[in-house]
């Protein structure tokens, strides 16, 4: 019975520490683990860097395996310390942690594969769980409900601008066509009307005749207000969902679920208590 309550215990401090952050010692590790991750990016991209690469290769290498040990242990930790394994290592962010983990391990059997040690930086997804600042957390929530809640919106938006592109090149080309600037097809065309109208200006494709610049002008005024329609779309349903804004960091120790609601006791997804002292 000592033995169980204590394995309880251990696995519940564990969980406390790995996957909540508003916790004292869930704040102080998610910050060490920030930081690591960090420090692993920038040595990845040191290590690109030939002159670099040839002078500090053997620190660079050491530190690679240092911090993926290190990542490996977390991982393993993380997998101990929920009462479903599975649950974490098909989530979300246990398949993040997985593929910032392995490239070092594969380097072993495939040529080439060190590079995707860049993966790592994937692992930055956690920043928005690190020290349960309201402003940061409480944003990110709502941003995410917002871009839900407008997608059928969004979704019509750039259905309308797709069908304008169309139109647009399509009338390009007959303009343009007999004047060797560039409009040699409809689908050409389409391509520069959504640079053109996106406001990116490669200036591969540029019309030469009157008309043409006339028009193009007009796309170009066009694009500054069809940009702007999705951002007014998105802070709608932001303003909107101000007022129902969760904090809470702690992650299910059942079913990995998260964005539990402040002072929850229970988990909303499968109904397990949450780690509540």
């Amino acid at each position: 019975m000592a033995l169980t309550n204590w394995k309880k215990n251990w696995r519940h401090k564990l969980h406390e520490i790995l996957y909540e952050a508003d916790t004292p010692s869930g704040k102080l590790f998610n910050l060490v683990l920030f930081i690591t991750i960090i420090a692993s990016i920038i040595l990845v991209m040191l290590e690109s860097v030939s002159s670099f690469d040839n002078k500090y290769h053997t620190f660079l290498n050491v530190s690679e395996w240092i911090i993926t040990i290190l990542f490996s242990i977390e991982y393993i930790a993380r997998i101990a310390s929920v009462r479903n394994p599975l649950k974490y290592i098909f989530s979300f962010y246990g398949i993040i942690d997985l593929l910032s983990t392995i490239p070092k391990y594969l380097s072993f059997f495939l040529v080439g594969s060190h590079s995707l040690v860049a993966l790592r930086a994937l692992r930055l997804m956690r920043v928005f769980r690190i020290l349960k600042l309201t402003r940061f957390i409480g944003a990110t929530t709502n941003f995410q409900r917002a871009l839900i809640a407008s997608r059928a919106k969004i979704a019509v938006f750039l259905s309308f601008v797709l069908i304008l592109c169309i139109i647009l090149g399509t009338i390009m080309y007959l303009v343009e066509s007999n004047q060797n600037s560039g409009f040699t097809s409809i689908p050409r065309s389409v391509y520069w009307a959504i640079v053109t109208l996106t406001t990116v200006g490669y200036g591969d494709i540029a019309p030469t005749t009157a008309l043409g610049q006339l028009i193009a002008s007009v796309i170009m005024i066009m694009g500054y207000g069809i940009i702007a329609i999705p951002t007014g779309i998105v802070s709608s349903e932001i303003s909107k969902n101000k007022s129902n804004i969760a904090t809470n960091t702690q992650a299910c120790p059942s079913c990995m679920a998260i964005s539990h609601k402040d002072n929850s006791e229970f988990c909303y997804k499968c109904g397990e208590r949450l780690n509540d002292e």
